[in-house]
């Protein structure tokens, strides 16, 4: 990559939110909560963080560093959803015992229940059943692991949840709620101060391997100021996502019963083989970051001085031939001051001589 190249100063605007938002990021980690299924901020992309938002015009808004999850997608009627209250309460408790943090149920306040779930989607009383945002330590152990247990699935695979999932003898096919296995590979929202700012992460992310990433709110936003009530005009701060959509996968499990009961679809040996890819998509991500990370550092820090083949400091032909014409100029001065020194009669100031005066 290119080195540094010379950015504009952050306006007064964007340096006040950014250190609003490095404020609610320096909250130690027990008093840490945001929106995500662990509630913190992933260890494994805390370095790029502290780099990006170390540097001027840079503050990060959102992150995950990848993750592998199972979940169950939320109903798709809400004439269903009364019924199921108080089950998903109830199952919502006891995932939350048995998986910890990042395994929790979905549980949305009362309002909220009310809703159904998009195509595939979580609301509506999804189920979170498995979240990691690390690689699984028994994969590629040559250890033979249950993963319907580990991943929280309950249930065989068998002839009739064959069926029902090819809709061969489902009853309720509207209703059936779909076990879905995730790998997402690391997504980051960063604020810019400028366009500049905002190009410059652009080819780091790009350059890193991270092909699907783009800007927003590349317009400045009119406001009135608050002094004089008069129209004004805000620098535009565009908003930067470095994703990789291209090194992510899906694939389905099986499905949950109205009862509860989970049912997968799919051997056990296949469960092997997806824990086993998302371990590949795992390392391959995180060398994208490690390289993101270098083409951060290398496009926005000073430039180490250049040196010439004998270690000493590079200089260009401008500054060589000043430097020569100088040391040049410094040898005449010297040689002149040595003809004027031979040129002049030794005197001999002694006391014999003061005397034959």
């Amino acid at each position: 990559m290119a080195g540094p190249s010379a950015l504009p100063l952050p306006a007064p605007g964007f340096e006040s939110r950014k250190a609003k938002i490095l404020e609610q990021l320096a909250v130690p980690d027990a008093e840490y909560s945001d929106a995500s299924p662990k509630g913190t901020v992933d260890v494994g992309i805390r370095p790029l963080l502290e780099k990006i938002n170390a540097a001027a015009g840079f503050v990060t808004t959102s992150s995950c560093a990848g993750r592998v999850s199972v979940f169950v997608e939320g109903r798709k009627t809400a004439a269903t959803l009364a019924a199921a209250g108080e089950e998903a309460a109830a199952a919502a408790a006891a995932v939350a015992e048995e998986q910890g943090d990042d395994a929790q149920e979905l549980m949305q306040p009362a309002s909220a229940q009310a809703t159904v779930a998009g195509l595939g989607g979580k609301g509506g009383g999804g189920t979170w059943l498995y979240v990691s945002h690390d690689p699984h330590p028994l994969v590629g152990r040559g250890v033979v692991v249950d993963w319907a247990k580990e991943l929280g699935i309950s249930g065989e695979a068998d002839d009739a949840s064959m069926l029902d999932a090819t809709g061969g003898a489902g009853e309720a096919d509207a209703e059936r709620r779909l076990i879905h296995f995730k790998f997402e590979p690391m997504i980051l929202h960063v604020l810019t101060a400028s366009h500049s700012h905002a190009q410059l992460l652009l080819r780091c992310a790009l350059h890193a391997g991270f092909r699907e990433s783009g800007a927003v709110s590349l317009m400045a936003s009119s406001s009135s100021s608050s002094g004089g009530g008069g129209g004004g005009e805000q620098s535009a701060t565009p908003m930067v996502a470095v994703r990789s959509m291209g090194l992510g996968f899906e694939s389905l499990l099986g499905y949950a019963e109205e009862s509860g009961r989970r049912r997968l679809i799919v051997p056990p040996g296949y469960l092997d083989t997806l824990m086993a890819i998302g371990h590949e998509r795992f390392a391959e991500n995180t060398k994208r970051i490690r390289r993101f990370e270098d083409a951060f550092r290398d496009a926005t820090q000073a430039p180490a001085p250049r040196r010439n083949p004998d270690g000493d400091e590079w200089e260009d032909a401008a500054a060589r031939r000043e430097r020569m014409r100088a040391d040049g100029l410094r040898r005449k001065a010297a040689l002149q001051a040595d003809r004027v020194e031979e040129t002049q009669p030794d005197v001999d100031w002694t006391d014999a001589a003061i005397q034959q005066s």
